[in-house]
């Protein structure tokens, strides 16, 4: 099994920044990809950000290249970030934290969500 908690979400103004985490717990060495996805209010939870251990690949939502990063710390293989910079309105949504693992690959694994609002 895998548990995944995120925090970091809060209130910030357009042009501000956060930082999100998400930490893994349980069967965290058989991770194939951890993300971030996003759910805004009225819309369809979307791809943010994928980091893939396999390799240290990374992809990006066309909307958040060049302002967001991803990463990993991999002296733990329990603990995701995501960097968010220059962040505007239509970034607000509740952000979540995703994985899948090798050995069960068709399963998703979800945090509860950490909301990020941004004013204008």
């Amino acid at each position: 099994q895998l548990q995944l908690m995120e925090s970091g979400g809060a209130l910030v103004q357009a042009g501000g920044s956060l930082n999100l985490s998400c930490a893994a717990s349980g069967n965290t060495v058989s991770i194939s990809t951890i993300g971030w996805y996003r759910q805004a209010p009225g819309k369809q939870r979307e791809l943010v950000a994928l980091f893939h251990t396999a390799d240290y690949n990374t992809e990006y939502s066309d909307s958040v290249k060049g302002r967001f990063t991803i990463s990993r710390d991999n002296a733990k293989n329990t603990m995701c970030y995501l960097q968010m910079n220059n962040l505007k309105p239509e970034d607000t949504a509740v952000y979540y934290c995703n994985a899948r693992r090798w050995i069960d690959p068709r399963r998703d694994y979800w945090g509860q969500g950490t909301q990020v609002t941004v004013s204008s």
